[in-house]
C-alpha cells in the first residue's frame, strides 16, 4: 500500500518544488535563478491572445535614416517594445504576467561586430519579467536573425498571453 502512494507523494513534492501554480490555473515550471520558465501549462478553455511581432518606435528623428540610432541600441529598443506590449495587453485587460510564450528576434548590432546584444535585451527583459512586482516568466526563445523589415531595427518581439476562465 505504501509503495502505491509513494509515487504520488513524490510527484506532488516535485510539482511543488519546480512548478509555481498561478491562481488562474496557469502553471509555470520555473528553473531557480533562471530568467525564463522551462515550460508553461495553460489549461483547456483558457483565452489565448496572440500579439503580432512588435518593433521599436523611433527615438531619434534627427538620426540618419537606416541607422540604429533612429531606434536606439538593443536595450532601448527592447525596453520600448516591452512597454508597447504592456500597453497592448492592458487594452485587452491583461498584464505582462499573463504572457506565457515569447519569441525574441535580434539583429546583429553593428556596434558589437555584428553579434546580437543578448545582454542588452536581457537588461530590458528583467525589468518586466521575474521581478518582485511581476514574478511570472514566460517560456521564451531568442534567436539572431539577418535583418528586420526596417533598417536600424535590432529587435522584434512576439508574445502569446493566456487568461484561464
Amino acid at each position: 500500500m505504501l509503495k502505491r502512494y509513494r509515487g504520488l507523494i513524490g510527484l506532488s513534492m516535485l510539482a511543488a518544488a519546480v512548478g509555481t501554480a498561478q491562481a488562474d490555473g496557469i502553471k509555470r515550471t520555473d528553473v531557480p535563478n533562471f530568467p525564463i520558465a522551462s515550460s508553461v501549462l495553460v489549461p483547456g478553455g483558457s483565452d489565448l491572445i496572440f500579439l503580432s511581432g512588435t518593433t521599436p518606435p523611433v527615438v531619434n528623428k534627427e538620426a540618419p535614416k537606416g541607422s540604429t540610432t533612429v531606434y536606439g541600441d538593443t536595450e532601448t529598443q527592447a525596453f520600448n517594445i516591452f512597454t508597447r506590449i504592456q500597453e497592448t495587453l492592458k487594452a485587452q485587460g491583461l498584464t505582462m504576467g499573463d504572457v506565457v510564450l515569447m519569441h525574441v528576434y535580434l539583429v546583429g548590432d553593428p556596434a558589437k561586430g555584428g553579434a546580437m546584444d543578448f545582454e542588452g535585451m536581457m537588461k530590458a527583459y528583467t525589468k518586466f519579467f521575474g521581478t518582485a512586482e511581476q514574478p511570472n516568466k514566460p517560456a521564451r526563445s531568442t534567436v539572431q536573425i539577418a535583418g528586420l523589415v526596417v533598417p536600424g531595427m535590432l529587435v522584434e518581439i512576439e508574445v502569446v498571453a493566456a487568461k484561464a476562465k
